[in-house]
């Protein structure tokens, strides 16, 4: 094995023949002091993204190591199998679209070197995303404010440099749907951010559709907070309320022999509106269980199924 780098690139792919070769290529042209090396992680693409890792494994100019997922696990879970894998003092993990250039990547690196900082976010000045990707990323910065434990307003990104310390407290985490933002604010507030610039993508698509980023919000909320449970403890106190004070107005205006004759459809509306608020709580009650049962029954994380290193046999 070679000597510890001083930072590691992290890639996680999916669908990433076309971008990675020159992506790749221009990390390996970086002048790092103390030297640097690059994880690839292949998360279940279905294009030729392991052939093209396998190549430049053998052309290797810095240390590369290949992992390969048995099956796509998505963003997060390909992340963390990069944090066990890297051996740098520092970890960078970047897009595999070319949207995050490593010369940025290098900026967070010496800033959180300078300001001695467990994690460091860039901050897009521009994102360089559609309408519907920019929206979701404000909206997940918006719910992270109020079920996570970090500065109000602080921007959350995907393009994020960490102290090896940290990466290894997240990667320590086994449960089956990680958010990998919550895992590192609850190991360290020691965190910052840098402006950085956003590129075009290169080529293809975006793989986060609305499913997918669906399920990022459900864990951002279920996975690191109990204030959805507290939500629909308060909502339900709310609407036992509501319909208390409803009743007892009911029962005045039916004391004065006053009031509308209330029948079927106001019956009917009521029983819609509590069912409803009822059955909000129980299929969220119901998704803390069902997360509990999957990790209970040790549903993997991700399934590693080669790594291949181009200083190792």
């Amino acid at each position: 094995m070679s000597a510890k780098p001083a930072l590691s690139f992290v890639l996680p792919l999916y669908d990433s023949a076309a971008t990675l070769r020159p992506l790749v290529r221009e990390i390996e042209a970086l002048a790092i002091p103390g030297g640097h090396e690059i994880v690839l992680v292949n998360d279940g693409s279905r294009d030729a993204t392991a052939a093209v890792c396998r190549e430049l494994v053998r052309e290797a100019r810095v240390p590369i190591t290949f992992a390969e997922h048995s099956r796509n696990y998505g963003e997060h879970n390909a992340v963390l199998t990069g944090y066990r894998l890297a051996r740098g003092d520092y970890l960078v993990n970047l897009d595999d679209d070319g949207q995050n250039p490593p010369a940025e990547a290098v900026r967070l690196w010496q800033h959180a070197v300078a300001e001695k900082l467990d994690v460091v976010y860039g901050h897009y000045g521009k994102k360089e995303h559609s309408f519907f990707r920019n929206f979701g990323s404000w909206l997940t910065n918006r719910v992270t404010d109020c079920v996570l434990d970090k500065p109000k307003g602080f921007y959350l990104s995907s393009f994020r440099c960490v102290s090896a310390f940290a990466a290894k407290e997240a990667a320590a985490h086994e449960g089956p749907y990680p958010y990998i933002d919550g895992l590192l604010l609850q190991v360290t507030q020691n965190i910052g951010a840098v402006e950085v610039r956003h590129a075009e993508r290169q080529a293809g698509e975006s793989g986060y559709t609305l499913r997918r980023l669906l399920r990022l919000w459900v864990s951002t909320f279920v996975n690191f907070s109990v204030m959805p449970l507290r939500l629909a403890t308060l909502l339900g106190l709310v609407m036992a309320v509501v319909g208390l004070a409803g009743l007892a107005v009911i029962f005045y205006l039916w004391l004065l022999d006053r009031g509308p004759k209330y029948g079927w459809g106001s019956l009917m509306g009521a029983l819609l509106v509590f069912s409803g608020t009822q059955l909000v709580m129980l299929g969220l009650i119901g998704e803390y269980i069902g997360r509990m049962f999957l990790a209970v029954n040790r549903r993997p994380q991700s399934v590693v199924r080669a790594v291949e290193r181009s200083d190792q046999p």
